[in-house]
């Protein structure tokens, strides 16, 4: 009898679970049996390792095989754990010192040639390795630098089975031929995130370079409240709802928001690669996410597209993809009024839960919303006075499409009016450039991150509405507008909360040591959408 052991992972939504793979051999009818709650694609990795193994010159047990994957109690799938089940059978059977790879974490799909192929998922798998104590990992050799982004592990790429074999027998390891640059798991999920990759990712060291294909925010004709507002949702996190006509800016505006967005901090690239790591779309040769996401889902998405799903675990979804990032809903109104208002719980917590039948998944979504919608169907209402062919009711109902409670948690409110022929055939370059917005927005959350030292928060949006009240004081009789405007029930109680965050952040662009009653009256303009008597030139409508 023959036994050997070594280790994989198993991807529950984003993180990782060590899985120990088990090969026992015994006298007995040639079979192979695989125990441990695998579903169906990995029930196939009976037969991808069976020809592996053989193609790559190893000879088959003719004994009774059963391979088993522990814990039991946990789901597991996909061909990730391909390499391991081959290297735990060859173990059990002599061809492979077990002592070898007992100590080896081992992620990687076979080919029935014996080659080693790509999977998703492998930052994450790696960064569960680390916690768990191990330090060495083998993986497909086009996954390395990715894996490599993990500190103190020893990473081994391999391009075979026969390489790992002859590296774990210590003989002479064979040359094999480069393998082709495959396309990752999921194209059709990499076209939902990746509709701003040029504009979100990339890796550090070509960060320089993104910038340089950044759509300028100087491209934008007019808007000068919209543009402000945009800085404001940058530099405090806010999300923003932008309401105009067709035509007037609003998907040019949004697409400029991820270049005001300050780069990824290492932990953040991490976990914004880790995401995009288990979704399959890390372009090849960019294994680090360096600059925060964009995603722009189509308004045809479903629940699971959007907040995560699928068969069997969740995986993640729209919100999971523009983690760190910016997630774009274009035509807000045309999106199903379900799926708008499950946004309800990642925009307050920072995290979505997906719960399905093969278990519940807790996966990472603090992003920056940006809503657009036109005021109408034919989005011609209030703008072009009679060219408007919608009835009242028509117009009530394409409005009720975003809830109350979708809207109460949005802190900015910017009517985008169509832009005039002056503005637009006017000298070219007139605003501001995107590197001087965001150098404004660098600086107002570096006094924002000053403020909140030893706390667990780093912009305005996330600090409690609570904690800004009895901590955080803004200047005597500041508030006072905005607590007529909640006993008028202009304002929710969260609505109070989310000007006081706004007021913050006006209040850092400006470089006040707290908000003066200027500052509350631009967030209240920009919370309600009615005017404060803000001086001409500062944020507002």
């Amino acid at each position: 009898m023959g036994f050997a052991r070594t280790c994989s992972v198993a991807l529950v939504g984003v993180e990782g679970v060590v899985v120990e793979v088990q090969a026992d051999l015994e006298p007995g009818v040639a079979t192979f049996t695989l125990v441990g709650l695998p579903d169906k694609s990995l029930v196939e990795s009976r037969d991808r390792v069976r020809a592996a193994v053989v193609n790559s010159g190893a000879d088959w047990p003719q004994k009774k095989l059963t391979v088993g994957l522990s814990p039991a109690s946990v789901p597991k799938g996909g061909s990730g754990f391909d390499l391991a089940v081959a290297c735990a059978v060859l173990g059990a059977a002599e061809r492979i010192d077990p002592r070898a790879m007992a100590d080896l974490m081992m992620i990687g799909e076979l080919g029935l040639d014996g080659r080693v192929r790509p999977v998703r998922g492998v930052l994450p798998a790696v960064l569960a390795a680390a916690e768990a104590g191990y330090r060495q990992v083998v993986v497909p050799e086009q996954t390395a630098a990715e894996a490599s982004l993990v500190p103190d592990v020893s990473v081994l790429g391999v391009r075979t089975l026969r390489q790992l074999i002859a590296v774990l027998t210590d003989a002479p390891v064979p040359e094999e031929e480069e393998l082709p640059e495959e396309g990752r798991p999921d194209p059709m999920l990499a076209g939902l995130s990746l509709v701003g990759a040029g504009m979100g990712v990339g890796v550090a060291a070509d960060a320089g370079a993104a910038a340089d294909r950044r759509p300028d925010l100087a491209e934008v004709a007019g808007q000068r409240a919209a543009r402000k507002a945009l800085e404001v949702a940058a530099a405090g996190s806010h999300h923003l709802f932008l309401a105009g006509p067709p035509g007037a800016g609003k998907t040019m505006l949004a697409e400029r928001l991820p270049g005001l967005l300050p780069p990824l901090t290492r932990r953040e690239s991490l976990e914004v690669t880790a995401v995009h790591s288990v979704a399959g779309i890390l372009p090849p040769g960019q294994p680090l996410v360096a600059a925060p996401p964009y995603c722009a889902p189509h308004h045809s998405a479903t629940m699971a597209a959007l907040v995560g799903g699928g068969n069997g675990l969740p995986r993640p979804g729209a919100v999971s993809l523009a983690h760190r990032g910016v997630l774009f809903l274009d035509e807000a109104p045309e999106f199903s009024a379900q799926v708008l208002d499950a946004l309800r719980q990642p925009l307050e917590s920072g995290h979505v839960v997906v719960a399905r039948s093969a278990g519940m998944v807790r996966m990472p979504a603090r992003f920056l919303l940006l809503l657009a919608a036109n005021p109408c169907p034919c989005g011609r209402h209030s703008y072009i006075g009679d060219g408007c062919d919608c009835s009242p009711v028509m117009v009530r109902r394409y409005q009720a499409r975003l809830s109350g409670p979708l809207l109460d948690r949005v802190d900015l409110r910017v009517r985008v009016e169509a832009v005039s022929r002056a503005e637009l055939t006017g000298a070219p370059g007139v605003g501001e450039r995107t590197a001087v917005v965001a150098a404004r927005v660098r600086e107002a959350r570096e006094r924002a991150a000053a403020r909140y030292t030893d706390t667990p928060w780093l912009t305005n949006s996330e600090v409690p509405g609570h904690e800004l009240r009895t901590r955080w004081y803004a200047s005597p009789g500041a508030l006072r507008e905005a607590e007529r405007d909640m006993e008028r029930g202009l304002l929710t109680a969260r609505g109070l909360d989310r000007v006081l965050r706004v007021a913050w952040t006006v209040a850092d662009l400006a470089g006040h040591d707290r908000p003066e009653a200027e500052d509350v009256a631009q967030a209240l303009q920009l919370r309600t959408g009615v005017s404060r008597g803000v001086p001409a030139g500062a944020v507002g409508f």
